[in-house]
């Protein structure tokens, strides 16, 4: 494939292994790894490849589960070039790359209060904006201003915060769309304050969530007026288990590889409560986790 690939700034690796960059630890290779110098080189990249070539834009692999049969076509990952933070009085800027946590932190560092739910997703800005993501109450809609965008086609476009089309978990940024920064429209706030928010979810996240194992955060969506580990629990799916896959006792919406577990042991894991639950509540479960690749 390389050689229908344009020359580029950055790097390009073939067949490269995707399992140590996805939190569950599972699944196969890339086609080819793309990771740019800088905008420009990314969108030189993307005008230059021909459009058959399929794309897809990976960030910290926290919510992701790619399958054993790997990845077709090319995997754009951002680097340090991405990860930049800039505060300007009550707006924080900064690239899509950069931690969710360090931007949580970097808002605290300025007296800024309106992004402390970050500390608290294991992920980086462009996925948290492509997701909407949030958690206690707080979303990732609630304070964006603008995300900076580059399209199939190279060109390079800002997008308002009603320009992303956000919803529950999602937004309309599509798939071939590179988010490449985000802005956010702060308050100040006094430090304590903001920073007892901030242990008050770091608590809450650690009594209620699993730590220190491979997962990928919340498996499924809470349907409207329901909250997913609930009918999870109720359908008897707390503990299942399939080979090394299992769903977590101490938060039954959490996917777990106790160590072996293979892609396909805990995609079927999941599509396994998918139908208990359907047949003990007729409600259907909705993925919040992004099952990409060939099996």
């Amino acid at each position: 494939m390389l050689d229908r690939l344009p020359p580029v700034r950055g790097t390009y690796t073939t067949n490269a292994p995707l399992h140590n960059k996805v939190w569950f630890g599972v699944g196969g290779a890339a086609d080819v790894l793309f990771e740019p110098q800088d905008v420009s080189d990314l969108q030189h990249f993307l005008c230059h490849t021909p459009r058959d070539i399929p794309l897809f834009a990976l960030g910290l692999g926290s919510n992701l589960l790619v399958r054993e049969g790997g990845i077709k076509g090319v995997v754009i990952r951002l680097g340090k070039a991405f990860q930049a933070i800039t505060v300007e009085n009550e707006t924080l800027i900064t690239g899509a790359a950069a931690l969710d946590k360090v931007v949580a932190q970097t808002a605290f560092k300025h007296s800024l209060t309106g992004l402390e739910f970050l500390s608290g997703i294991p992920g980086t800005i462009g996925g948290a904006v492509k997701m909407n993501a949030g958690c206690y109450g707080c979303e990732t809609k609630d304070t964006l201003y603008t995300a900076d965008v580059v399209s199939r086609d190279g060109s390079l476009e800002t997008l308002s915060n009603a320009g992303c089309g956000f919803s529950y978990r999602h937004s309309k940024v599509g798939d071939d769309i590179i988010i490449v920064s985000a802005s956010f429209q702060l308050t100040h706030d006094d430090n304590n304050s903001i920073a007892e928010r901030s242990q008050k979810i770091k608590v809450e996240r650690e009594a209620a969530q699993p730590s220190k194992v491979r997962t990928g955060g919340s498996t499924f969506k809470n349907p409207v007026g329901h909250k997913a580990w609930e009918l999870i629990d109720a359908a008897g799916c707390r503990g299942l288990k399939r080979g090394d896959a299992q769903i977590s006792e101490k938060h039954c919406n959490f996917l777990l590889n106790l160590g072996n577990a293979t892609a396909k042991d805990i995609e079927m894991l999941g599509e396994e409560v998918r139908t208990r639950v359907k047949e003990q509540t007729g409600i259907t479960l909705e993925w919040e986790i992004n099952r990409i690749g060939v099996e």
